[in-house]
């Protein structure tokens, strides 16, 4: 008889996340259902145009479908839930501009809130005993880690006191606080997913990412941190940076070890988790620290200039405190380290 395929649905498919899953879980011989409908490119214009990163996919994968979906379509993306009952769903889709969101509202919140509905209920409805994951994101806590104490050094700003070293973990508290739309939208997509895995007794999971990053991200202003760091510097063009000096403090990972984490989620899988994603302290790097290591990886001055007033509700340093996620997943651990993010993005992406 014929061993059962694994089958894995990835929403936001053609994004820097979805398209590392794709690729991760294809190499590992699971059938891969992507869904994206290329939103990122009516979000943010061209810079967010997937569609070179779906047709990679297609060239280089050998069990992948994929499906122009909308999430905000329920009647559709129940029907696709309905056929495939994958073994595995990971939510990857989004609306992830903070700027974009004040402007887009009804957007925002329909792909970030709604969206997620409609899969948790189709994942109810259809293989409830499957893991759920979804990204959710740092912004959850609004801008609550910036009330930690922090001192300015030369490059960028860190945390004043030895017990605020490790970063920000899951009991940083997600209310009275200044999120952004787009914080909010995906706080509330977090809350339901918790809630899904608690009165369903589902197996999901909430990933409050930080910096997730990689060769394969379609850097835009308003998104993609490093990618469009290195877009700039390639192009010539002018790299804005908003407020803190430039000191303000992000910890990345790379898409990859995301990936991993995915797969020991699903070999171990609770319910209703919540778990910090990031880089942690060893792959924390500030703006200014990020333009000097492209520059010396191209030889050359990145324009740059300095807008005084700071995004609202940045962060001026956030390093994810992954501690709770290494314990009850020992055998993870990051292997991409700061150097191997920038050298991969500036030699393959961008």
């Amino acid at each position: 008889m014929e061993k059962h395929k694994k089958k894995v649905i990835v929403t936001g498919s053609s994004g820097l996340i979805g398209s590392e899953a794709v690729m991760f879980f294809d190499r590992l011989g699971w059938s891969v259902y992507g869904v994206d409908n290329n939103m990122r490119k009516d979000f943010f214009g061209p810079d967010g145009d997937t569609t070179w990163n779906l047709e990679r996919l297609v060239k280089s994968t050998k069990h992948f479908e994929h499906a122009s979906i909308d999430i905000r379509d329920r009647g559709c993306i129940l029907d696709h839930l309905r056929n495939v009952k994958p073994d595995l769903l990971i939510h990857c889709a989004s609306q992830p501009s903070h700027d974009l969101a004040s402007q887009r509202p009804f957007d925002d919140f329909e792909v970030n809130a709604v969206g997620t509905l409609n899969l948790l209920e189709g994942a109810r409805q259809y293989f409830p005993e499957n893991p759920f994951i979804f990204m959710s994101t740092n912004k959850v806590y609004g801008d609550a880690p910036n009330e930690i104490p922090l001192k300015e050094l030369e490059t960028r700003y860190d945390y004043a006191r030895p017990e605020d070293q490790h970063g920000i973990d899951e009991s940083c508290r997600v209310d009275a606080c200044l999120h952004s739309l787009f914080g909010a939208s995906k706080l509330a997509a977090d809350v339901m997913v918790q809630e899904y895995g608690r009165y369903f007794n589902m197996p999901t999971v909430c990933l409050r990412g930080g910096c997730l990053t990689g060769p394969h991200h379609s850097g835009a202003e308003q998104h993609g941190f490093l990618a469009y760091l290195a877009k700039c510097l390639k192009e010539n063009r002018v790299y804005k940076i908003y407020g803190y000096k430039g000191k303000q403090v992000r910890d990345n990972i790379h898409s990859l070890d995301v990936c991993r984490l995915f797969l020991a989620f699903y070999e171990n899988p609770k319910s209703s988790a919540v778990y910090n994603l990031g880089g942690c302290r060893q792959n924390s790097v500030s703006v200014l620290e990020s333009v000097k290591r492209f520059e010396d990886l191209a030889g050359k001055k990145l324009k740059v200039e300095y807008v005084d007033k700071n995004r609202v509700g940045d962060h001026i340093c956030y390093v994810s405190d992954m501690s709770k996620f290494k314990k009850d997943f020992p055998g993870w651990e990051i292997t991409k380290s700061l150097d191997d993010i920038f050298k991969e993005i500036w030699n393959n992406g961008a």
